[in-house]
C-alpha cells in the first residue's frame, strides 16, 4: 500500500478530505468534552447546597436557595393567563359555564362551588376560600376531615410526621390545621432533601401499590417522573371513621374495577338530594387515565409534557412551571413530534371536542334521570321498583364524573374516554326506560315537563340550596378564622429567623 503522503500528491483532493473529518472529529469531541464537563458541575452543584435543608421543611423559598432556577421556574405556576378551548390557569366558575353540573351533584358540596384549578401556587388558598369547605367556626366545626388538606401543601408530611402518624393526621379537623397548612404545593412534596431525588411524600399511594404486591420504591427514575404525581393526581376516597386517605385500585385500574370495589364496599360519597341514589364522585383520575393512553404505552411520563427540560446559562434542568403543554408547545410537543404547533394544538382539541359531544349527551340523559326518579318517588314508587333504577344511575354517573373530573382525561387516553361515555349514556338511558315503566304504573304520563336548569342560579334553586346565606357565612370565615389562621402562621415564619 502506498505511503499516504504518496496518496495525496497523485489525488491533492484526499488531503482536504483528511483535513475535513479531522475538523469534525475534533468538533464533536469537543462537544462531547464540554457536555461530561458540565455534566460534572452540575453533580458538584446538585450535591454542595448552599443552604442545608430539612427533609420537611415547607418554604419552597429555602429550597430555592439550593436550587433558584428550579424555584423561578416554578413560581410561574402563578401566572393565570393560559387560556386553550376549554381550560385555563384563571379562576373560571365551571357551574356557571356548565349548570348541569349542580343537578347531578345535588347533596354534595360540589353543587355550591367548583371553579376550575388555577395550579399549584394557589392550592391551599383556593381550598380556603371555595364554599366547598364550608364555614367552620372554629378547630373542631364542620365537615371536612383533615383528609382533604393531603394533597394541598408540603406542609402535609411535616404535620404527619408532627403528630405521629398519617391515622393522626386524617382523624383532625380540616380547620384544625388551617394555621398550619399555608405553603403551597412545592419541592418537599417531591424531593428528597439530601439528594434531590424523586421521593414518594404521601402514604396512600405506597400502600395502594403494597396491597397489589408491588414495590414502589423499585421503581426507575422514569417511572417516578409520573408516580411523584400519582400521589394526588388520582382517584381517592376517605375510608371508615377516621377517614384514611385509600386509593381503590386493589382490583385494578379500570374504572369497572374501582366500580367494583367501592360496590364490594357499599362506599357512598353521599345520597343524591333528588333521586336518592347512593352516589360515587370521582376525584381526579389523572394518572389512571393517562396509564390507558399512548403516552404511557410509549413510556413517556408526566414530568416529560407538563415539566419539560430547559437550558439556560449552560445549565439544564426541569422547568417546575407546571401547567398544559399547550402553553410550551415548543420544549413539551415538539420535543417528539415534528407537526406545527399549530397542527398539534388542532390535534388536541379535535380529540376534546368529540369526548365533550358525547359527555354532554352523558349529562343530559343523568340530569333527566335524577330529576325523573324524584317524580317517580313524589308518585309512590317503593324501593324495590327503584332499587335497579339507583344501581343504573350509580354507575352512569360514576362513568361521567370519572372522564370529567381529570381537565386534560380526553387528550391522556381520548379512545377509553369515549368508551367510558359511551357505558354512561347506555346505563343512564336504561335508567330512563326502566322510570317510565314505574312512573306509568303510578299514573304518571310521559313525557314529564322537568324544571328549567339553563343558569347555575335558577338549577341551585331547584336543589334548594341558599347560596346568599352560603356566600354570608363564608365572607365572615375568611374575615375572622381564616384572618387569625394567617396571623398564627406569620408569627411562626418570625420564630423561624429565617424567610
Amino acid at each position: 500500500m502506498k505511503p499516504i503522503s504518496t496518496q495525496i500528491k497523485e489525488k491533492p483532493w484526499l488531503g482536504w478530505v483528511i483535513f475535513l473529518v479531522s475538523v469534525i472529529v475534533v468538533f464533536f469531541a469537543g462537544l462531547l468534552a464540554s457536555s461530561v464537563i458540565e455534566r460534572r458541575a452540575e453533580a458538584v452543584y446538585a450535591y454542595k447546597p448552599v443552604t442545608e435543608v430539612d427533609q420537611f421543611e415547607p418554604r419552597n423559598a429555602v429550597w430555592g436557595e439550593n436550587y433558584p432556577s428550579e424555584f423561578q421556574s416554578y413560581y410561574k405556576t402563578a401566572d393565570t393567563s393560559f387560556q386553550s378551548m376549554f381550560n385555563s390557569s384563571r379562576k373560571t366558575d365551571a357551574l356557571a359555564d356548565n349548570p348541569r353540573m349542580v343537578i347531578l351533584w345535588a347533596g354534595y358540596a360540589f353543587s355550591k362551588d367548583y371553579n376550575q384549578p388555577r395550579g399549584h401556587f394557589y392550592a391551599v388558598e383556593d381550598a380556603r376560600n371555595t364554599l366547598r369547605t364550608g364555614a367552620p367556626k372554629g378547630p373542631d366545626d364542620g365537615p371536612q376531615p383533615a383528609t382533604c388538606w393531603s394533597c394541598k401543601s408540603p406542609d402535609v408530611p411535616r404535620m404527619m410526621q408532627q403528630l405521629g402518624s398519617p391515622e393522626a393526621f386524617y382523624k383532625r379537623k380540616w380547620a384544625s390545621l388551617g394555621a398550619e397548612i399555608v405553603n403551597p404545593i412545592g419541592c418537599a412534596d417531591c424531593h428528597d432533601a439530601r439528594t434531590m431525588n424523586l421521593r414518594i411524600s404521601r402514604p396512600a399511594l405506597v400502600e395502594a401499590f403494597e396491597r397489589q404486591g408491588k414495590d414502589i420504591s423499585k421503581a426507575s427514575h422514569q417511572e417516578m417522573r409520573s408516580l411523584v404525581c400519582a400521589q394526588c393526581h388520582v382517584e381517592y376516597y376517605f375510608k371508615g371513621e377516621g377517614k384514611y386517605l385509600t386509593f381503590p385500585w386493589d382490583k385494578g385500574f379500570a374504572v369497572e374495577d374501582m366500580e367494583a370495589y367501592y360496590d364490594e364496599y357499599e362506599f357512598t360519597d353521599w345520597v343524591h338530594a333528588l333521586s336518592k341514589t347512593p352516589m360515587l364522585k370521582a376525584q381526579h383520575p389523572d394518572y389512571e387515565v393517562y396509564m390507558k393512553g399512548i403516552h404511557a404505552e410509549r413510556g413517556v411520563a408526566c414530568a416529560d409534557c407538563h415539566m419539560p427540560y430547559q437550558s439556560e446559562g449552560g445549565k439544564k434542568f426541569t422547568n417546575h412551571h407546571i401547567h398544559s403543554p399547550l402553553g410550551n408547545i415548543n420544549a413539551s410537543c415538539q420535543v417528539c413530534h415534528r407537526e406545527s404547533e399549530q397542527d398539534l394544538r388542532k390535534n388536541v382539541y379535535d380529540r376534546q371536542l368529540k369526548v365533550k359531544e358525547i359527555r354532554d349527551k352523558a349529562e343530559q340523559a343523568l340530569v333527566a334521570a335524577h330529576l325523573e326518579a324524584k317524580a317517580a318517588w313524589e308518585a309512590g314508587a317503593t324501593e324495590s321498583e327503584m332499587a335497579p333504577v339507583l344501581k343504573l344511575i350509580r354507575h352512569a354517573q360514576w362513568r361521567w364524573d370519572y372522564a370529567a373530573a381529570g381537565h386534560g382525561n380526553s387528550f391522556h387516553a381520548p379512545v377509553e374516554l369515549l368508551r367510558i361515555l359511551g357505558t354512561s349514556v347506555d346505563k343512564a338511558q336504561d335508567a330512563r326506560i326502566l322510570l317510565a315503566r314505574v312512573l306509568s304504573a303510578h299514573g304518571i304520563a310521559q313525557p314529564l315537563t322537568l324544571p328549567d336548569v339553563s343558569t347555575k342560579e335558577k338549577a341551585q334553586q331547584v336543589i334548594g340550596l341558599d347560596m346568599p346565606k352560603l356566600r354570608a357565612e363564608k365572607v365572615v370565615f375568611l374575615q375572622d378564622v381564616v384572618k387569625q389562621w394567617l396571623a398564627e402562621a406569620e408569627k411562626r415564619e418570625a420564630s423561624y429567623g429565617k424567610k
